[in-house]
């Protein structure tokens, strides 16, 4: 195999045929994830050996039917401890329908996509990745040249998985990377745009890659273009994370690189989550560029080349909007989930609103001259083009946001469900009460740019700033954002949330006085 296993297989995965239910319990909006290595107390394996064999079957069959001819399929997979042995399942299930599979090996979820826009072979592509989930998870993502695929599409994938009688043949599973190619390709972009072979000579770049598929970055990208990369961290991939969850969200690994890039004095800090379609940066004393911080910078880069509408989710800060508008960009607030921000943001440039980027405040940023995939590697190889460009001239990286407003203080809190209940019926109700008591109360008002969820403006008396309560998109959960202007500002928000959530006994309201 390309890339080796530590996965156990004494660890029981087998449980006979899967169940329509079963299968579609595993969906996850445009992919399927599952618990895949069992152990953990309380987390059954449910991506058992047979739900990713029908499951791949299913793809191959749905594949095939759409592209009108037996589609080649690129199977590849990130660090986790079962990737291997999952993609190696993928792979036998392609050719027992009488298909062909490729074993990537060790991949980035965006590699698999761009593998399929080259000349590689490959028409169909599946990636074994559960992103930032904990080791004991995995999970399928599936692409064709035309996109990743919709969950309307993994619906029939799973319709077509439950309803078997899949058809039979003797195809082929041979091994061939794509991942020096897909580097390559990010070498020959910063070359061109910079005008030089090594256009970060003399920069300390490091990157940390959490353990997951993001290492190849340091030796394949930055190294060919003359950076040191002194002090990286966590290249070497072990699906059990040692060191910390590779995630830019989590403040311990942003923690971690912080301190590494400090300690090396180096120039710039990446970050990557465990498939590397997501990252974050950190500027030379440490100072994280995430969240709101982060889609400023690539905000600024791209409307200085040409003006547009800029799409995020919506827990995205005033300070940002005002900071777009200043360059000349249009802020369009839309509900979370990285799929719904890129369908949006395309929805736009077809109607003839020209809109160069989609992307979440958690860091999957898709930009339209990149075919709208969410491509962590690209969003910080576009970030170096620019500081390679801006220190020819003597000037920072961060000098592109220094007039960035940022709130004085922000929080997320979020609130569980009682176990057992209907989360969903009983948020969108607590929503809709909420929504209507805000429009009741003095000194709040609801923000009219608002796609999910309800987000509220509190006046200087009361809060000074805004929340917004919202459901999340695959746990019973209430997450709570909030931001505020001024010192104490988001205690006092969340207390007067408190005040209007915590008559529901089925909500753990009380977390919000513990943060506040």
């Amino acid at each position: 195999m390309l890339y080796g296993t530590l996965f156990d297989d004494a660890l029981t995965r087998k449980r006979g045929i899967m169940t329509k239910q079963e299968l579609f319990n595993l969906k996850n909006g445009t992919d399927v994830r599952g618990t895949a290595v069992g152990g953990v107390e309380g987390d059954p394996v449910t991506l058992t050996d047979e739900a990713v064999t029908q499951i791949a079957k299913a793809f191959f069959v749905w594949a095939q039917k759409k592209l009108g001819k037996r589609p080649v399929v690129a199977v590849g997979c990130d660090s986790r401890l079962s990737s291997p042995h999952i993609a190696g399942l993928c792979a036998k299930a392609v050719a027992s329908c009488g298909g062909n599979a490729v074993l990537t090996g060790l991949s980035s979820t965006p590699s698999m996509f761009m593998l399929l826009k080259s000349d590689f072979g490959a028409d169909a592509s599946i990636m074994i990745t559960a992103s930032h989930l904990p080791f004991q998870k995995n999970g399928l993502k599936f692409f064709l040249k035309s996109g990743g695929l919709e969950g309307s599409d993994v619906a029939k994938v799973l319709e077509i998985a439950s309803a078997g009688g899949f058809p039979e043949g003797n195809g082929s599973v041979s091994e061939k990377s794509y991942l020096k190619e897909y580097a390559a390709g990010l070498v020959a972009m910063v070359r061109s745009a910079c005008g030089e072979d090594e256009p970060l000579k003399g920069k300390r770049i490091l990157v940390d890659a959490g353990n997951g598929a993001g290492g190849f970055y340091c030796d394949l990208v930055l190294k060919p273009l003359g950076a040191n990369t002194a002090g990286s961290q966590f290249l070497e991939p072990d699906g059990r994370f040692p060191n910390h969850i590779p995630n830019p969200e989590n403040a311990a690994a942003m923690k971690s690189v912080s301190e590494a890039v400090v300690k090396n004095k180096a120039d710039f800090g990446i970050i990557f989550d465990t498939d590397v379609d997501r990252a974050g940066a950190v500027a030379s004393d440490g100072e994280e560029i995430n969240r709101n911080r982060l889609i400023a910078l690539i905000s600024a880069i791209l409307l200085k080349e040409k003006a547009g509408a800029i799409v995020t989710d919506s827990v995205t800060s005033d300070g940002l909007a005002a900071f777009i508008a200043a360059k000349g960009g249009k802020h369009v607030r839309f509900k979370r989930g990285y799929k719904n921000v890129i369908n949006e943001s395309k929805r736009l440039n077809e109607s003839g609103v020209y809109s160069p980027l989609a992307i979440e405040t958690s860091g999957h940023a898709a930009l339209k001259e990149n075919y709208f995939l969410d491509d962590g590697a690209y969003l910080v190889t576009r970030l170096l083009i620019s500081l390679a460009k801006l220190s020819k001239e003597n000037k920072a990286l961060l000098d592109l946001i220094a007039d960035l407003k940022e709130p004085a203080e922000a929080k997320e809190v979020r609130l569980k469900f009682k176990a057992g209940c209907d989360f969903k019926t009983l948020g969108k109700t607590v929503i809709e009460e909420v929504t209507a008591l805000a429009a009741q109360t003095a000194g709040l008002s609801l923000a009219p740019d608002n796609f999910e969820g309800v987000r509220i403006n509190f006046d200087g008396q009361n809060g000074n700033g805004w929340a917004l309560v919202r459901m999340s998109l695959h746990e019973p959960i209430l997450p709570v954002n909030a931001e505020s202007d001024e010192k104490g500002g988001v205690a006092k928000i969340l207390n007067r949330l408190y005040g209007f959530l915590k008559k529901y006994d089925f909500l753990d309201a009380e977390n919000l006085i513990k943060n506040s």
